[in-house]
């Protein structure tokens, strides 16, 4: 039942996540303390609506004087002086039918940064106790609750310097209240006599046969009473009941582990394993887990996992790769950040999962251990993709923490050690039962110091299976060994062929765990949001201020207007200069991800920096703030093609990489070459055959001395066309500056010379639309046909209401293409009808060289 405050009545070994019903409100303004602010008698005036999970600024940011926050420079002028002080949170909750033998536990499972509690006007834990950004807490408040209303004040204080929470490094601006706030659940449980918590199935394969599985179960078991408790743990997996005898002494906190030994039905035959994307079926079971006495259950936890089996491994050039059920798997992802304020939902975090996984890729890193909850995790599983988790740089460099730091970083004296590793402690258990999580990440930059690292050591020993990383870079631990992975950039513009030349820092060999083509700019219309129309051209400041905030790179537009310059020619405006970027874009890093498919098995992984942006952003995204996919990842979902053929910058050969489980035979991999007039001047046809899970080498392009276009397709055997690329080519050779390459980024010396596609004539594509309705999905389905003689470079599709909106989300199944003389290619669009309801929706097409049209989209 609901409360009239709107949310549930929490009853008789029942919880309730606290999530309705709160405001907020500065210390200044509330003249009040704890005690007071905590009692039914207290009437809160003024106060501004909230919800939990949440910041203080993320509750603040719906405020008027905040509209225009994100445009041009006005974050920079922002006033940070209202969360030098306290803020409070305050709800009220019911408590229904409260018996002798209940305990009332209350958990929060984020605090940013320090806390005192209050609970109808009793302090239940002051901030010497509750704080630490990544701690999670549960206190008994038994004597403190009372049967019906309750009311809860939470006094919020901000991380200071030195203090080890939330970051966003170089990526965006620091939120301008540092994160401050509830970011996490909020949980009331009524516990009967015995709690069950911290429930784990961890799961073994037979790698060879993938026929066999074993499980191993377990769980916390804590009882309140001070009598013993003689029960049973019952375990019910599908139709499979499974039971186990338990005692507990009086008071006793007891850690249960079960294996096939004590249930043999622990041992799965011909188990439905989790698979990642491209690989196979992400299948998910269900364990519910419960403790029985007296044919009654005293607690319950419902578990979601996955049956598979991850595997650490190194190459024979000692770099570090990852298995899934035996099979060796190139990582393929790129850096999740969340929300600036940590406003993510769970409807934003299911547009950009789904992203994720039609690009092709297969991975997601997170740092920070991101989300306010476990949604974005429970997606992952769902999605089958793979998840890295683990601590960001931010602690490891003295400008970012707010205290010296050394080789280790700043967790420098026993006190942090203590809290690092008890933030490693709670996450592991809050988030082990995800199959989707492949890596525990226990550094970035730098490794733990020994003493901590010797605390993972004995914390991963203890309650999880899978492989953890000492760093995200290319070090050598005293306790553990090399990493086997490298950081060595690039996080700026490199030129295609960089990815297959470079053979000493971030090029397409090992475990790149972070790189990445530089700027990737957003499409016109979130330009224009972020980017006041005086600023826009020429490039100005504003633009500037929407990079990355690293001191010594990577912040401004600079180097991206002289990449344009010299591939394109000279943009003669904003609209000039954007479409440039995003061929440049697009280009950029395409190459990247086909250059680690192609040098497979020497390359293990590539993690591309960014994936999304906190903030409206210029730099590191394959989407953008506002959630419309950028020109780069179109790149990225050319390149990610599960089978492909794929242009080697490098040796100019052409590459057939097969990343299924299937072997490929039969089909045909058909290439053709025209130049700037559209005019054939290579042609090839080649039977092809690869094995599963590899790549092969088909044959070499010969040089030209024009401008080229490339065309390649491949065939199934039944005739049907399995992928398609294209590739425009200079008959300038790039060249780098080699001796002069940076942490950031290798300098070019020269760059590919594209200037000549300004005189490709403009052509009108001929157009044919349907539209269908499946639900709440609408699937536009365009057919374009280039009836002239030029190729129709670089079309653009965009799909728009009459507000000047893009439908976020839509997706292409293919976009900035580009169609041959003669040929006709056919486009699905899928977007949710409840984001073009009432609204007047048109497609755009329009290209380099490609009249613009205007098709009205009609359900």
């Amino acid at each position: 039942m609901l409360s009239c405050n709107g949310q549930s009545s929490v009853t008789e070994n029942n919880s309730q996540v606290l999530n309705m019903n709160w405001k907020i409100q500065k210390s200044s303004k509330v003249k009040a303390d704890g005690s007071e602010i905590s009692k039914s008698s207290f009437a809160p005036e003024n106060w501004i609506e909230a919800h939990v999970p949440s910041t203080v600024m993320g509750i603040l940011s719906t405020q008027v004087e905040y509209a225009n926050l994100f445009v041009g420079g006005n974050y920079y002028a922002a006033d940070k002086s209202p969360f030098n002080e306290s803020w409070w949170y305050r709800t009220t909750f019911k408590l229904a039918d409260l018996k002798s033998n209940n305990a009332v536990l209350i958990q929060f499972d984020g605090i940013s940064y320090y806390a005192n509690i209050w609970l109808n006007g009793e302090k239940i834990a002051s901030k010497d106790q509750a704080f630490g950004t990544f701690r999670r807490f549960e206190f008994d408040i038994t004597k403190t609750a009372v049967n019906g209303e309750n009311t809860l004040a939470v006094e919020i204080f901000r991380q200071q310097p030195g203090d080890f929470g939330h970051g966003f490094v170089d990526w965006n601006p620091r939120p301008l209240d540092e994160n401050m706030g509830i970011w996490r659940d909020v949980t009331v449980k009524i516990i009967r006599d015995v709690q069950l918590k911290n429930g784990f199935v961890r799961s073994k394969v037979n790698t060879q046969t993938l026929d066999d599985a074993w499980l191993t179960v377990g769980a916390q078991l804590r009882n309140f009473t001070g009598a013993a408790v003689n029960g049973t743990v019952k375990l019910t997996l599908g139709e499979t009941v499974m039971e186990h005898p338990v005692t507990l002494q009086p008071n006793e906190t007891k850690e249960l582990v079960l294996t096939s030994t004590e249930l043999e039905k622990l041992h799965i035959k011909d188990p439905k394993l989790w698979w990642c994307n491209q690989l196979g079926d992400p299948n998910l079971y269900s364990l519910k887990m419960e403790f029985v006495h007296k044919g009654k259950a005293k607690a319950e936890e419902n578990i979601r996992f996955g049956i598979r089996e991850i595997e650490s491994y190194f190459n024979a050039e000692g770099h570090k790769g990852f298995k899934l059920n035996g099979k060796e798997v190139l990582i393929k992802g790129a850096g999740w950040t969340d929300d600036l304020f940590l406003r993510d939902t769970k409807e934003s975090n299911e547009i950009q999962v789904k992203y994720v996984k039609d690009m092709g890729m297969n991975t997601i890193r997170f740092e920070n251990i991101w989300g306010t909850s476990q949604n974005i995790y429970d997606l992952c599983d769902e999605q089958g993709l793979l998840v890295m988790v683990g601590w960001s740089c931010q602690w490891e460099w003295d400008n970012y923490l707010g205290k010296p730091c050394d080789n280790f970083g700043g967790i420098s004296t026993e006190a942090d050690i203590a809290l690092i590793s008890q933030y490693m402690r709670d996450q592991v258990l809050w988030l082990r039962n995800h199959p989707s999580i492949f890596v525990w990440m226990v550094g970035s930059d730098m490794l733990p110091r020994p003493a901590l690292e010797k605390e993972y050591m004995k914390l991963f020993s203890e309650l999880d299976n899978r492989p953890w990383l000492s760093a995200a870079s290319s070090r050598t631990s005293e306790l553990t060994g090399p990493t086997g992975v490298k950081m060595n950039g690039p996080y700026e513009y490199v030129g295609p062929s960089y990815w297959y030349l470079d053979k000493r820092s971030g090029g397409a060999f090992g475990f790149n765990t972070e790189t990445g083509p530089g700027s990737q700019l957003p499409v016109v219309e979130s330009i224009e949001k972020m980017v006041p129309e005086t600023d826009r051209w020429p490039l100005s400041k504003a633009w500037d201020q929407h990079c990355t905030t690293s001191g010594s790179a990577m912040n401004s537009m600079k180097l991206q207007n002289e990449i344009v310059t010299a591939q394109y020619g000279t943009p003669t405006g904003f609209d000039d200069f954007v479409r440039k970027s995003h061929m440049s874009n697009y280009e950029a890093i395409r190459a990247m991800f086909e250059a680690f498919r192609v040098n497979r098995p020497n390359s293990t992984g590539i993690i591309q920096w960014m994936m999304n942006s906190a903030w409206p952003s210029l730099y590191w995204q394959v989407y953008d703030f506002y959630l419309v996919p950028t020109p780069a990842y179109y790149g990225v979902k050319k390149a990610l093609q599960p089978v492909q053929l794929i242009f080697n910058y490098g040796d100019r050969s052409i590459v057939l990489s097969n990343e299924t489980l299937n072997n490929i035979g039969g089909g045909k991999a058909k290439i053709s070459v025209f130049d700037l007039n559209s005019k054939s001047i290579f042609n090839k046809e080649i039977d092809v055959n690869v094995a599963a899970n590899s790549s092969a080498k088909l044959v070499n392009l010969p040089t030209f001395n024009t401008l080229a276009f490339v065309k390649m397709e491949l065939i199934g055997s039944n005739g049907d066309l399995l992928s398609d690329n294209f590739y425009w080519l200079s008959s300038q050779p790039e060249e780098f500056d080699w001796k002069a390459t940076e942490w950031y980024y290798t300098p070019m010396k020269k760059y590919s010379d594209y200037t000549e596609l300004s005189k490709l004539e403009q052509v009108e594509l001929q157009l044919k639309q349907s539209v269908q309705q499946n639900g709440n999905e609408a699937v536009l389905t365009v057919e374009m046909e280039n009836d002239k003689k030029t190729i129709a470079f670089f079309t653009e599709l965009k799909l728009k209401t009459d507000d000047g909106e893009w439908v976020v989300p839509a997706t292409f199944t293919d976009n900035y293409l580009s169609l041959l003389p003669g040929e006709k290619k056919t486009v699905v669009v899928k977007f949710p009808v409840a984001k073009v309801d009432g609204k007047k929706t048109t497609l755009s097409i329009s290209g380099w060289n490609v009249v613009r049209q205007l098709v009205e989209v009609k359900l």
